[in-house]
């Protein structure tokens, strides 16, 4: 009689590092403890400093690398103007990427990864994941009124988090069967009682915000959400106290995740609702 094993396919399964300026270093935390538990992904998606992190996972970086490199940082060795309203070029960013990895394109990096960015020419979300490393990665995280947009071919680069700051959605385009997604700035939204102009500003910046993070939490399985709020999103100080909040906000959601890694929960059925709106380079 002829015996067959049925093996269970292992899932594939995506990550998503969504964007919040310097609070994103408590990201390494949540790496450090994605390495105490084994665990590995399939795919990498990151908005911001998303992308700066995602690309140093999908390197094949570990969380004491990434550290170590993180805490010899300066806020002046990122943004390069001096002056409050000049908003800087992207070559501190630029610099750090290739010093890092060296100029490479996102395709020779070791696990397949995707920077989020916007094209400020044709308003369109692009998922950038073949080209130049650093000019995606600095494109991803070019804040409007803090960067100089960044040429990238024909198109025109700002933040990605203009209209996907937790990109969850894009691992599931490139086939991962689950998604999990970390989110660095989950206390976002914040009111204000002050009617100055730059407050109330502000404060509707991060009520749009606010809303453009739901749909990650919409298509991620388990969303490790950390509260980085007394943190500022300008400044490395307190660095190793976010990277802890990042470690034990991961923590925390093991057990959920690892189901997940074990394929015990249902896959959610999402429907390809933005897609059309998104141009994959």
């Amino acid at each position: 009689m002829k015996i067959i094993n049925f093996l269970k396919k292992k899932p594939k399964i995506g990550l998503a590092f969504g964007g919040g300026g310097a609070r994103g270093l408590s990201h390494i935390g949540v790496i450090k403890a994605f390495e105490e538990f084994g665990l590995k992904f399939d795919y990498v998606a990151g908005t911001s400093v998303g992308s700066i992190m995602g690309a140093a996972y999908a390197s094949g970086m570990t969380s004491k690398e990434i550290y170590e490199i993180a805490k010899k940082l300066k806020v002046k060795d990122i943004r390069t103007s001096k002056l409050f309203f000049m908003p800087s070029k992207t070559e501190g960013i630029e610099n750090l990427m290739i010093e890092t990895f060296g100029d490479i394109n996102i395709e020779d990096l070791k696990l397949p990864f995707s920077a989020v960015a916007v094209d400020i020419k044709s308003t369109k979300e692009l998922c950038i994941s073949h080209g130049n490393l650093s000019k995606a990665v600095a494109g991803s995280c070019c804040v409007p009124g803090i960067f100089q947009p960044v040429e990238f071919g024909d198109r025109l680069l700002c933040d990605g988090g203009l209209q996907n700051t937790i990109p969850a959605n894009i691992p599931r385009y490139f086939g991962c069967d689950y998604v999990i997604a970390v989110d660095c700035n989950s206390t976002r939204l914040y009111g204000t009682e002050s009617t100055k102009v730059l407050d109330v500003l502000g404060c509707t910046i991060r009520i749009l915000m606010k809303s453009n993070a739901v749909k990650g939490y919409m298509c991620a399985d388990a969303t490790i959400a950390t509260d980085n709020k007394k943190f500022k999103s300008t400044s490395f100080e307190g660095m190793d106290e976010m990277i802890e909040q990042g470690y034990k906000n991961a923590i925390d959601m093991m057990p959920q995740i690892m189901q997940i890694f074990r394929g015990k929960i249902p896959k959610k059925k999402m429907k390809d609702f933005d897609k059309d709106e998104i141009e994959f380079i």
